[in-house]
């Protein structure tokens, strides 16, 4: 095939730096946040990232999976603060979850994520599937926090409880009314400096709700 989707097309995929995947990811959340979920085909998208239809659909296989992806990508980042230094110290334990805290607010209100959350509130009839790939990766949130917490409980950091309960607790805490506001374009979304004073703040509360367990006799 000639034009847009041949030979020229690929010569600029095999010429350009960036993956090609990456470039059709951001392709795909630029068509969806200026057309909205439904009206953004996978034509629109293969033009916008100057590839092939048929490369697109190897790559992704569908319109949800690319969106799939995109979402995914930022769960992951924040996936990676699991990695942190296990907690041994009620001290330790605050900077661990001030540390999660701070990336769960500075990864939620990216520009791309917030335009998800729009998407998955404009398109909830239309597109259900906005919400569920959304819905999976605020799950996977959630199951990093309720890790964290099980551990410290584990080793004597944190009173019993419902670690989902506790987790919870903690993003409410650390949200407050943040993210209604960034939604409705009523306030801007944190800085870094706000977003570590939030989270260190959502940690000290958390952690005075939430007591060192008595010593055992």
């Amino acid at each position: 095939m000639q034009g847009i989707f041949g030979v020229k097309a690929q010569t600029k995929a095999q010429s350009d730096p960036k993956p090609v995947r990456e470039r059709i990811m951001r392709a795909a959340m630029q068509a969806f946040m200026e057309l909205g979920y439904a009206e953004a085909s996978t034509l629109e998208i293969a033009t916008r990232a100057q590839v092939s239809k048929r490369e697109l659909y190897a790559l992704f296989g569908s319109k949800q999976a690319m969106l799939a992806a995109c979402v995914t990508d930022r769960a992951q980042r924040m996936r990676m603060t699991a990695d942190l230094p296990r907690a041994r110290s009620r001290e330790m334990l605050a900077m661990v979850l001030s540390k999660l805290g701070a990336t769960i607010l500075r990864e939620v209100t990216d520009p791309v994520v917030i335009g998800v959350f729009r998407l998955a509130i404009t398109e909830a009839q239309r597109a259900p599937e906005v919400a569920r790939t959304l819905e999976t990766a605020r799950e996977a949130v959630r199951a990093t926090l309720c890790n964290v917490v099980t551990q410290a409980q584990v080793d004597g950091l944190l009173a019993a409880g419902d670690p989902a309960e506790i987790a919870g607790r903690y993003l409410g805490l650390l949200w407050g009314d943040l993210m209604v506001g960034v939604l409705l374009r009523i306030r801007e979304a944190p800085g870094p400096q706000e977003a570590e004073r939030r989270a260190r703040d959502a940690a000290t509360d958390l952690l005075r709700l939430y007591p060192e367990p008595p010593a055992a006799t």
